[in-house]
């Protein structure tokens, strides 16, 4: 029996790692939509993100730092709704923690690139396109033209920094974006970056045909299982320790039956 809920119209990166990282929260996530609340570290990303959209709608001399710190306010404004706020039970010291880790971030950004000499084709830029079969949505942070021609995937990252041992899964969004962005422009992006604005790193990749190629296999094999779990009405759940720490559907998984890991107490918490 399939569900009653229909299926994404469109497969987006971010619900293709759900996906993969467990069935049961693509399911939750994508097919039912059951809201995730928001956490301090998400919301945070999205108010820089806005911030640096905004930034780059400005003509290349007009992109300072006053110019960034100009658009905090109203970005916080869009951001931090009050649904938000009561989903972090936020105080004003929430809140202006919250201001001043936006600024430090600013402060850092303007050490890792000039904008004004960036070259864009966009920002937030949508790219839908069906690839190999699969209807395809992602939201490039920046795409950029460099001197020599090539096209650039730019993706801004506020965590920490990744364990460099595990590149093939820090790179697997962005290098199916660049997939994307073949379909779509008949280009392929040639380079990944990814700017860690919090910690002042940047990271590269360069693309390569086969690369994207596998991606984009795996997009459709992944498609196929969501299809076949979708007209089956389950998705299965796939537990770990790793999968279940930051899932926010844990306590619907445990109510159901799922053996869902507890998490290891920390001293001092």
């Amino acid at each position: 029996m399939s569900f009653d809920h229909p299926l994404p119209s469109a497969l987006s990166p971010s619900r293709l790692q759900d996906f993969r990282a467990c069935p049961r929260r693509f399911q939750y996530s994508a097919v039912e939509r059951i809201p995730q609340p928001a956490t301090y570290a998400t919301t945070k990303g999205r108010v820089v993100h806005l911030i640096l959209e905004q930034l780059y709608t400005l003509e290349p001399d007009a992109r300072t730092d006053d110019a960034a710190r100009s658009f905090v306010e109203s970005a916080e404004a869009a951001i931090v709704t009050e649904s938000v706020r009561d989903d972090l039970d936020a105080d004003d010291a929430l809140l202006a923690r919250l201001r001043r880790e936006v600024h430090d971030i600013i402060d850092v950004y303007f050490t890792m690139e000039q904008p004004h000499t960036v070259k864009h084709l966009g920002v937030e830029l949508r790219v839908n396109v069906e690839l190999d079969g699969v209807p395809m949505l992602g939201i490039l942070d920046r795409l950029d033209r460099h001197d020599d021609g090539t096209l650039v995937i730019v993706d801004y990252k506020t965590g920490s920094l990744p364990n460099r041992n595990y590149d093939t899964q820090t790179f697997a969004n962005a290098e199916l974006y660049a997939a994307l962005c073949e379909a779509s422009m008949g280009e392929l992006p040639r380079t990944i970056r990814l700017l860690y604005v919090a910690k002042g790193e940047t990271i590269e990749r360069h693309v390569t045909e086969v690369v994207v190629r596998a991606r984009a296999q795996a997009a459709h094999d992944a498609w196929s299982r969501i299809e076949r779990f979708h007209d089956a009405g389950a998705f299965p759940a796939t537990p770990s320790a790793n999968t279940c720490r930051f899932c926010a559907y844990t306590e619907r998984c445990r109510a159901s039956g799922v053996a869902v890991p507890v998490r290891p107490r920390t001293n001092g918490l």
